[in-house]
């Protein structure tokens, strides 16, 4: 589909970042490195509210219908009773709904990268799911850390590496993941009625219904929101096609998100207003009482710390690809509208700064993405031929 020249805020010029310089082996230090910080501290704030909580459903004496299925009884015991006991209180539920829109905004990006074309040939990125999952159930913090971050960078230093090495040939197809001038472009335009579609129903109602009316049977539904999602968003692609394609074709073609102010809009409202929201549930509930028991105080502490870590984590990441001035609009948006806004304007804002082909004479000519050629002035047309930038 083409689509007008994408909007680059005043200010906002392309530049060359950590990834365009650094090999991947660097760029994995500091991940590694906040691996390493997260097992300490959890280590050290770790008490035996958190064993006795497990032993218990060892035991089987909580949850029982669950704690008695064989093989996954206990974990899954664990696992229920530990969130729902992180969200036993008013002031639980005001922080937790604060890291719950911080995930939504990250489960936004995530699902918005996973259908980019130019992830298309990496399967960590472009099937998130199984990582979700064992984020959610098992991993943590690690599993950004270890293997979603990483998987970014490898596939950013993979279009790197490439542009700079090969010339594309003059009649590579659009779509090519590569070198393709909508290589940056959602697969198609459905994805902007699936994506936040797939998130409220998927993610957002079901912590909702956790934090409102905290069960073991509202814990476990939320902890299964990444096959929710995923679910959600298979489906709105097939009712989509199914009714909207045949109203109008252009639902199927490729769509350069940051394009379209109601792409934008549509994909990215929900996650933000829900981090206002809960921004503002938080700042109430700290003029109440603290109602935490030692037991909520134990678990939330973990999952806090959790939180914390995936956030610096992702900061680090959009450090690395998009430099320090979009770093600050993420952490001064997050503390004025909540983390869940940060990374959602972050993100926006990054894709305006988005440099993949590195540095200028590599050899690599690309019109800037979603540019329509025939369209083009003569001074944009040989800005685009000589210019090696991919929005």
């Amino acid at each position: 589909m083409n689509s007008p020249r994408p909007f680059t805020p005043p200010g906002a010029r392309l530049r060359y970042s950590l990834v365009h310089s650094l090999s991947l082996r660097y760029l994995l230090i500091v991940p590694i490195l906040l691996a390493i910080a997260t097992a300490i501290v959890l280590f050290q704030h770790s008490d035996t509210n958190i064993y006795m909580l497990y032993s218990q459903c060892h035991a089987r004496s909580r949850v029982p219908w669950l704690s008695h299925t064989p093989l996954l009884g206990t974990p899954s015991c664990f696992l229920v009773s530990f969130f729902g006991e992180a969200a036993a209180s008013l002031r639980s539920s005001a922080i937790l709904s604060v890291i719950f829109s911080f995930l939504a905004g990250l489960l936004t990006v995530s699902t918005v990268e996973a259908a980019r074309i130019c992830n298309a040939p990496s399967v960590l990125i472009a099937y998130p799911t199984g990582l979700w999952l064992i984020f959610d159930l098992i991993g943590g913090a690690f599993v950004w850390e270890l293997i979603i971050i990483p998987a970014f960078f490898h596939r950013s230093r993979e279009i790197i590496t490439s542009r700079r090495q090969d010339l594309p040939t003059s009649d590579v197809p659009s779509a090519d993941p590569t070198f393709g001038e909508a290589m940056r472009h959602l697969t198609k335009t459905s994805e902007t009625i699936a994506i936040p579609f797939a998130v409220a129903c998927g993610f957002v109602a079901p912590s909702i219904l956790m934090l409102a009316h905290t069960t073991p049977v509202t814990v476990l539904i939320w902890l299964l929101f990444p096959l929710w999602t995923t679910l959600f968003r298979q489906s709105a692609r097939k009712l989509t096609t199914l009714s909207l394609v045949r109203l109008n074709g252009s639902w199927q073609e490729s769509l350069h998100l940051e394009s379209s102010t109601l792409g934008l809009v549509r994909v990215y409202l929900l996650p933000i207003c829900c981090s206002v929201a809960s921004h503002v549930f938080l700042l109430w509930s700290l003029s109440q009482s603290d109602d935490r028991k030692e037991m909520t105080r134990s678990t939330l502490k973990f999952i806090t710390i959790d939180a914390f870590f995936v956030g610096l984590t992702v900061l680090y990441w959009i450090l690395v690809e998009a430099g320090r001035r979009v770093a600050a609009v993420m952490v001064l948006t997050s503390v004025v509208l909540g983390p869940g806004a940060g990374i959602c304007l972050g993100w926006i804002y990054r894709e305006a700064t988005l440099n993949l082909a590195g540095a200028s004479g590599s050899g690599v000519t690309v019109v800037a993405v979603g540019a329509d050629p025939r369209r083009m002035s003569g001074d944009e047309s040989e800005a685009g031929e000589e210019t090696s930038l991919l929005r």
